[in-house]
């Protein structure tokens, strides 16, 4: 550990791949003492004890860190040459027509990866891009449903996400970024847009924060690292996503912007996630004194965007969140302990923000990092939690909090995912073409036989959920009187 590290907080606790070997964590696995851990750096040695629980989902973290710093580029490798492939497919009409075309001699040549025509892979799983003309501004389901297609078309490029929103949406897009400077991981980007609906009184400013890219595994290192950080005052928050956003190590955390070191990199300008995304909030709403914003993100993305409304609260920034319209997440992960809970509800009521922690199903994503006494994790605010035939209830977690804790559930969710992979088939018929999955959503349906609660994660699911789910009447209600008391 760094000496901006230990001299940044005075409790912590950071796990280390690097300085691990496989055999080093099997020992530590089994054995009673965890003390002189090479690979684990902790402000005190209370953190190690918990017996064999703890240890073990430490090996997990570890060893998955492990796992995805060995294949780290075959699969980043792998995820460019399937980008490419899906969009060769797409841009000549499926695999028979490119047959056809190759013969013919009228192949389409794969679209330029920075081009309005290139799509993600998340693209592909889901390529609706279009809104739902029946949600309309005032609808109760507008803003979620909004956020959620703003979450997947952060997973896009710069061109196909003005077009999309410019083209399509007939809204003003505004901002694209996925270079800011972070203190993790060398070559993690955290991607953001910004976007404003200008044809609704008042204007609504929306901001998406990227999740994880599917082959990215630094994207993933992120997300199954435990390391934390213990903020004073607030709480323990996870390290790996705090530090996306741009936390300062040198300067005790989250200083204000004329305290941070102005050196350069290379030839540009350190920029972070917070301060940047920031400043543009506060120059584009003294623009439109009327306009309101949003915060949204899909997995790590609706992590980092609860975690910006954790460090606007830290410098007090009452004026940007009387603007906030609300936070939307989707399948966000755990970001901290029971104290950074205890901290984020009393700001949540003292300055009336609305926070939405959408879950579908079985993700299993909001289920982790563990929550029970031997891993501190847990979620704060209210879940919106939907089955997999969209029907919702509102609860403060979701059922079967740690996805593996009740042997028989895993029996419950295979049954689950055969009813998703029938209902894939099914649903064109009974919702509509707009329902109508990709091949390659059908082909994660059938991968989700064995795995399901990966699949859930999947935003397919969550803009179905969006579009077609029920709430309580007593919650439509309720959201109905907060949109009306904002508007």
């Amino acid at each position: 550990m760094s000496c901006d590290e230990k001299n940044f907080c005075k409790n912590y606790f950071v796990l280390k791949p690097n300085c691990a070997s496989f055999y080093d964590l099997g020992c530590f696995l089994f054995s009673s003492e965890s003390k002189d851990c090479k690979f684990i750096e902790c402000s005190s040695s209370e953190d190690l004890k918990g017996g064999f629980w703890k240890r073990w989902y430490i090996f997990i973290s570890l060893s998955a860190q492990k796992l995805l710093l060995k294949v780290e580029n075959p699969m980043t490798q792998l995820g460019e040459v399937f980008e490419q492939w899906l969009n060769l497919l797409s841009s000549n009409g499926g695999l028979l027509r490119l047959f056809t075309n190759f013969l013919t001699g009228k192949r389409e040549r794969t679209p330029d990866r920075l081009s309005a025509k290139f799509t993600s892979v998340v693209g592909n799983l889901d390529p609706r891009v279009e809104l739902d003309k029946s949600i309309k501004y005032g609808n109760t389901k507008y803003n979620a449903f909004l956020s959620i297609m703003a979450s997947k078309l952060s997973y896009e490029n710069e061109e196909f996400a003005k077009t999309i929103v410019n083209d399509h949406w007939n809204m003003k897009f505004l901002y694209f970024d996925d270079d800011f400077e972070n203190d993790y991981i060398v070559g993690t980007k955290i991607q953001t847009i910004m976007f404003q609906d200008t044809k609704v009184d008042p204007n609504l400013i929306v901001v998406a924060f990227r999740g994880t890219q599917p082959f990215n595994p630094k994207d993933w290192r992120v997300d199954v690292d435990l390391s934390w950080y213990e903020i004073e005052g607030v709480g323990k928050t996870h390290s790996g996503f705090m530090k996306a956003l741009g936390l300062q190590m040198r300067k005790k955390g989250w200083p204000e912007p004329g305290e941070i070191e102005q050196g350069t990199n290379g030839s540009k300008q350190k920029k972070y996630a917070y301060y940047e995304i920031r400043q543009r909030l506060r120059d584009l709403l003294k623009k439109n004194k009327n306009a309101k914003f949003i915060l949204t993100g899909h997995s790590l993305g609706g992590a980092l965007a609860i975690l910006f409304l954790t460090v606007l609260a830290i410098h007090k920034e009452k004026w940007l969140m009387d603007k906030l319209e609300g936070v939307y997440t989707f399948g966000q992960p755990r970001v901290g302990d029971y104290k950074l809970k205890e901290y984020m509800e009393d700001k949540l009521k003292r300055y009336k923000v609305k926070y939405f922690r959408f879950v579908y199903s079985n993700d299993i994503v909001p289920r982790v990092p563990y929550d029970d006494d031997n891993v501190f994790f847990t979620h704060f605010g209210t879940c919106y939690y939907y089955n997999s035939s969209y029907e919702g209830k509102v609860i403060t977690e979701e059922p079967n909090k740690n996805y593996f804790s009740v042997p028989w559930t895993i029996v419950k969710f295979r049954l689950n995912a055969i009813w998703e992979l029938n209902r894939s088939f099914i649903f064109p018929y009974t919702r509509g073409p707009e329902y109508k999955e990709s091949w390659l959503m059908k082909m994660m349906r059938i991968f989700g036989l064995v795995f399901p609660g990966l699949v859930a994660h999947m935003p397919q699911d969550y803009v179905n959920a969006t579009r077609l789910g029920s709430l309580p009447p007593d919650l439509q209600s309720t959201m109905h009187q907060l949109d009306s008391k904002v508007n």
